[in-house]
């Protein structure tokens, strides 16, 4: 594995799970408002996330490669409204994609065609996330954050089940 693809699959490893964190952080918040629906539903988002990460790790130690570790940033603590958090991680999943994009760019311009293979699964993944976060979003926009129809979307949002 060429260094400069072993340099990007660590900075990936750590960002999924910098997203791991990120939806624990979000969860926490929803646990502050008692709907814990929405933080049943983040936390399962903050599990994936990990999954993720660890997907990326066992790929680059089949290549021969060595995982190292940064800091993971602190997610944000705070948010506004049900609505905001939601459009933070809309935001964030569509920072992820563009992370992910780059890293096939990247695996493209190497010619490493297995990491090409890899990454498919991951895009694939990311239109799923990208799609359930805007779903939510957009029911949110037009219920608003607070009434019977907020209750009901909780609800609904801890219904989720674990994926893996």
């Amino acid at each position: 594995m060429k260094p400069v693809i072993q340099e990007a699959l660590n900075r990936q490893i750590n960002h999924e799970f910098y997203s791991s964190y990120f939806y624990l952080s979000v969860s926490a918040y929803f646990e502050s408002l008692n709907l814990g629906g929405f933080a049943h539903w983040m936390r399962l988002q903050g599990e994936e996330e990990r999954t993720h990460g660890m997907k990326l790790f066992d790929y680059l130690h089949d290549r021969n490669g060595q995982a190292t570790f940064e800091a993971i940033a602190q997610p944000p603590i705070e948010f506004q409204s049900p609505t905001d958090a939601f459009q933070q991680v809309m935001q964030h999943e569509v920072h992820v994609t563009e992370t992910i994009d780059r890293l096939y760019e990247l695996a493209v311009q190497e010619k490493d065609y297995p990491m090409q293979v890899e990454l498919q699964w991951f895009i694939s993944e990311q239109v799923e996330e990208e799609k359930q976060a805007r779903q939510i979003l957009d029911q949110l926009k037009m219920i608003g954050d607070q009434g019977t129809a907020l209750y009901l979307l909780d609800k609904e949002l801890g219904e989720r089940e674990s994926d893996g």
